[in-house]
C-alpha cells in the first residue's frame, strides 16, 4: 500500500512540472508576451503595383521610372495597342525621349489621334480627316458670306423704303395744305338737327 501512495503523489508531481514548465507555453499565448497580451500592431500590408499597359502588352517588367507608365495608365490598354499597331513601341519610345516633358502627354495623345484616324482611313489617315474639316469649313464660310450679303441688302431696302415714305408724306403736305376756317363766313345750324322750331 505504501509503494502504490508513492506512485500516485510522483505522477502527480510530474503533471504539475509539465504544466508549469515554459517549454509546454504556446509562443501565440498571452502568458508568452512581457505584457501579458497580444502584439496590437498590424502585419505590413503589402502593396502590389500593377504594370503600365505598355510594358503588360510588351511583356517586360515595369520599372519605377517607366516613360511610358504615365501617358498608358494600367485601365487604358487600348490606347497603347492602337498607337504600337501604328508607330510600333521603339518608334514611340524614342519619340518621348526626344520631347521635353510637359510636351509628352500632347505628344502622346497626337499620336493616339493619328493612329485612330490611320486604322480608319488607311490611305490618307489624319490628313483625309483634316481636308474634310477644311471643307466643311469653307462651305460654312460661304454659306455666312450668303447670309450677311442678304442681311445687307435687307437693310438697303428697308431704307429705301423710309425714305420713299418720306418723300410721299413730305409731297402730300406740301400739294395739301391745311384749309382754316374764314372768320367772316357764317355758320347755319340745322333746325332739324338741333330740334328748335322757329314759331312766329
Amino acid at each position: 500500500m505504501m509503494e502504490c501512495r508513492e506512485t500516485t503523489t510522483g505522477s502527480a508531481a510530474a503533471t504539475v512540472t509539465a504544466a508549469t514548465s515554459p517549454s509546454s507555453l504556446s509562443p501565440m499565448s498571452p502568458a508568452s508576451s512581457p505584457t501579458g497580451s497580444f502584439p496590437s500592431s498590424p502585419p505590413p500590408a503589402i502593396i502590389v503595383i500593377s504594370p503600365c499597359a505598355a510594358c503588360k502588352i510588351l511583356r517586360r517588367r515595369c520599372v519605377d521610372k517607366c516613360l511610358l507608365a504615365p501617358y498608358f495608365p494600367p485601365s487604358e490598354p487600348l490606347k497603347f495597342t492602337i498607337a504600337h499597331r501604328v508607330f510600333g513601341a521603339s518608334n514611340i519610345i524614342r519619340l518621348l525621349q526626344e520631347l521635353p516633358e510637359a510636351q509628352r502627354a500632347d505628344a502622346v495623345n497626337g499620336m493616339v489621334y493619328e493612329a485612330n484616324a490611320r486604322l480608319r482611313d488607311p490611305v490618307y489617315g489624319c490628313a483625309g480627316a483634316i481636308c474634310q474639316l477644311q471643307n466643311q469649313i469653307s462651305e460654312l464660310q460661304a454659306e455666312l458670306a450668303k447670309a450677311q450679303a442678304e442681311i445687307l441688302n435687307m437693310h438697303c431696302q428697308n431704307a429705301n423704303l423710309v425714305e420713299f415714305i418720306c418723300q410721299e408724306m413730305s409731297q402730300n403736305q406740301e400739294n395739301c395744305p391745311l384749309q382754316h376756317p374764314n372768320e367772316n363766313s357764317s355758320f347755319f345750324l340745322d333746325e332739324n338737327i338741333l330740334g328748335v322750331g322757329c314759331y312766329i
